[in-house]
């Protein structure tokens, strides 16, 4: 199989699709891996690396898009490349579909095999959206707390506080993999955390795991209680190849201290805020309601040498299966991937994403 791997033209998105070990893997078995020139520069992995490992540079898309069997990406596509796409072809990467009425509606037109990293999912685990949750998780607390300064529009509120001087509260709305990552760094900090949560089961392993954080059965009252004392709002909220759900009302938001922040994760999915809208790390908050709203699309972008190894890490062993196997023999193989499949001749074979924008749904196989 032609595996390609063409430079992500998102803005300020330094991460690549594959690792120079993973195309040594690949072109050890016979495969042909086409890199495109710089694709891993902002990873810190040069040309050099990958044409050691026996992978061809080359310098345009088009000429990866046209000869690539399949397209390993980080990002969904972009409408540059939308024209690019052609059918038979497999596009592995992360498509947020939900989010994208035009973009599912480009890859159906294409007649692309769309493969998403993050509806794969084994058991109740997303593993190829965990890595990333991780890093985004970690990260909101990080730029939570670097809003949150007076110079930055903040409160002035230090989140671990000092010795007779109250930390600052940190709210996170979720307890999966996102929500997790963030209470541990909010807690780390010595911040006062909450975690609100649905799942009864998911609260006691919380309570038991995670002694530093509160946790509190998620409801709009409870958030209507929490808004005026919360200083730092963390939206982690997940719902596997959906549209995230608008949990905070811009009601809740008038609640809050002004110089409060929000840093809503769930973006990539549409938002879990009424008031959230996606902006990039050149531009990363804007104000509304008096609060400080920080809503990037592709946060692990701005760590891309960590983003990339914790991606590939998990996506390489999928990248290998597809190209050795095929798309039919990959899913016998490993059936999680068949719930990865999110278009398929022009059909949509996503039932979360065919019922977010109204679209007929078909089974994959």
């Amino acid at each position: 199989m032609i595996v390609g791997v063409p430079k992500e033209i998102k803005e300020q998105e330094g991460r690549v699709g594959l690792l120079p070990s993973s195309a040594r893997v690949l072109t050890s078995r016979g495969h042909t891996v086409l890199i495109q020139r710089n694709a891993g520069v902002g990873s810190g992995y040069p040309d050099e690396d990958y044409a050691k490992a026996g992978a061809e540079i080359v310098d345009s898309a088009e000429e990866i898009f046209k000869r690539a069997d399949m397209i390993v990406k980080v990002k969904e596509p972009l409408p540059a490349e939308w024209p690019l796409l052609r059918k038979d072809q497999i596009l592995f990467t992360y498509l947020h579909l939900a989010a994208s009425k035009q973009l599912t509606e480009a890859l159906l037109k294409s007649g692309v095999t769309g493969v998403a990293y993050e509806t794969i999912q084994i058991g109740n685990r997303l593993p190829l959206l965990e890595p990333m949750s991780e890093i985004a998780g970690r990260m909101s607390v990080v730029m939570g707390a670097y809003y949150l300064a007076k110079h930055n529009g903040g409160t002035g509120v230090l989140l671990g506080g000092v010795p007779g001087v109250l930390p600052g509260r940190v709210v996170v709305l979720g307890g999966g993999t996102a929500g997790v990552n963030a209470a541990r760094m909010a807690t780390g900090l010595g911040a006062d955390v909450t975690i609100l949560e649905v799942d009864v089961e998911r609260m006691r392993f919380l309570d038991i795991t995670m002694d530093n954080a509160h946790t509190l059965y998620s409801s709009e009252a409870h958030l209507h209680d929490l808004m005026a004392t919360t200083d730092l709002l963390i939206g982690a909220v997940l719902v596997p190849g959906a549209k995230a759900p608008k949990l905070i009302t811009r009601a809740m938001l008038r609640k809050t201290k002004p110089g409060s922040v929000v840093v809503d994760i769930a973006i990539d999915q549409g938002g879990c805020a009424e008031t959230s809208r996606p902006t990039t790390h050149l531009d990363p908050v804007y104000i509304e309601e008096g609060v400080t709203h920080y809503c990037v699309a592709n946060m692990p972008a701005a760590y891309a040498r960590t983003a990339t190894q914790a991606l590939t890490n998990i996506t390489a062993r999928y990248v290998e299966l597809l190209a050795d196997l095929g798309l039919e023999g990959a899913c016998k193989k490993q059936p999680a991937l068949v719930g990865g499949v999110n278009t398929r001749g022009g059909k949509l074979t996503i039932r979360a994403v065919a019922e977010a924008h109204g679209l007929p749904f078909e089974p994959a196989f």
